[in-house]
């Protein structure tokens, strides 16, 4: 993983984790790698994904067990609000980037359709 210098590293580890689960490559009760072991994997500071994974524990998202580790919680409730919310997220930067080119809203929409228009 290549990390961006805009972000916090400890931010951008979870958001791969959230995007991991909302892809089902997580599902509820499966566990994470330990601290150690990820912090290996991405070359990075123990202490920043133990940030990452208690940050996502406060979330709701994950749950540590003591002596057996961090897994992700089973509540569905809160997977489908981060799929929404990270949806969310991303038209909203999706929208301030293509605003700022110039576009109106009305053409904003038929771009999108256009797009949609051409899955089917």
């Amino acid at each position: 993983m290549i990390f961006r210098d805009e972000l916090p590293i400890y931010i951008q580890i979870m958001n791969l984790i959230k995007i991991q689960i909302v892809n089902g490559e997580f599902k509820s009760e499966d566990k994470l790698l330990s601290v150690r072991d990820l912090a290996k994997e991405l070359k990075v500071n123990p202490n920043t994904v133990q940030r990452a994974y208690q940050e996502l524990e406060l979330e709701g998202l994950v749950e540590t067990k003591r002596g057996m580790g961090t897994f992700i919680k089973e509540d569905d409730k809160i997977l489908e609000k981060l799929k929404n919310d990270l949806a969310e997220k991303i038209v909203l930067e999706f929208l301030d980037k293509i605003k700022n080119l110039g576009f109106t809203n009305e053409e904003i929409v038929n771009i999108i359709k256009k797009e949609i228009g051409k899955e089917n």
